[in-house]
């Protein structure tokens, strides 16, 4: 076995780790870090494909945007954990069967042999990943990408109202109330007699 097959192997033992923990930890803030080692080795098995573009991206995007995004919605909106744990022994045979139906798929597709293809060779030391996928992007898969932007846009804007909405214990202050406020409203003189000893 090669350096680089250990690599493939170590980052795939850690990356299915890691989706597996994901998906099983209580706290979600434990589930956000998890989700993020496994996109910091998806990250590491893009750059051994030689796609170094893609992995700079997936650490860039995933870890330093959408997950400091996540962490802020999960953070804010401090979800009710008792209350979403309640529906999953109700929801549990739904998701083995669905859990089972994506394994035999995939089992599928691994053993077929249509799916075959052979490695792909080195690339030059001139060949630009950036390039081409800048030239694919942004001719034959436009729109896509366009649509992708107005649905994360959406999603933000989704976010941000999700963590607006009143609370009835939160404490609110009206900048014009207080501009109105005067002198009479906040002081108040009290006279008082000495005491006589």
């Amino acid at each position: 076995m090669s350096f680089e097959q250990f690599l493939f192997y170590f980052f795939s033992v850690v990356l299915v780790g890691a989706a597996v923990a994901m998906i099983t930890v209580r706290n979600p803030v434990h589930a956000a870090l998890f989700l993020v080692l496994a996109f910091f080795t998806s990250a590491a098995h893009w750059i051994m494909l030689e796609a170094e573009f893609l992995g700079i991206l997936l650490v860039l995007v995933y870890v330093g945007a959408v997950m400091v995004l996540f962490l802020f919605v999960v953070m804010m909106l401090d979800i009710n954990v008792a209350r979403v744990r309640e529906g999953f022994v109700r929801l549990l045979p739904v998701g083995l069967v669905v859990a089972v139906g994506m394994m035999v798929v995939m089992a599928m597709v691994v053993g077929a042999r249509v799916f075959q293809v052979e490695s792909p060779g080195r690339a030059e030391a001139d060949y630009s990943n950036t390039k081409a996928i800048g030239e694919l992007l942004y001719t034959e898969y436009v729109y896509p990408f366009e649509i992708a932007a107005v649905i994360l846009l959406v999603a933000i804007i989704a976010a941000i109202t999700l963590t607006l909405r009143r609370r009835p214990d939160s404490l609110y202050m009206d900048p014009a109330e207080q501009i109105k406020v005067q002198r009479k409203d906040r002081v108040r003189l009290i006279k008082m007699e000495a005491e006589k000893k």
